[in-house]
């Protein structure tokens, strides 16, 4: 007896076939995005954006916050 054995691509035609029939072509959509890898650099970008700010630095920013709500 011999069997065959589907490619990947065979393998996600069909799981997506399936999605579509079962969520509707949306929300397989929706489902499928969140696997994809994106773009640019998370971490490159998150330093250029906050720095490298120390735990003090962060505490002593929360206080800042807090007084100034207090005050307002």
């Amino acid at each position: 007896m011999t069997t065959t054995v589907p490619t990947v691509a065979e393998i996600t035609s069909k799981a997506i076939s399936l999605l579509c029939q079962q969520i509707g072509p949306a929300n397989t959509a929706r489902f499928l995005h969140q696997f994809s890898m994106g773009t640019g650099d998370y971490t490159a970008e998150r330093d250029q954006l906050l720095g490298d700010p120390t735990v003090n630095d962060l505490v002593q920013q929360i206080k800042k916050r807090r007084s100034e709500a207090a005050r307002s």
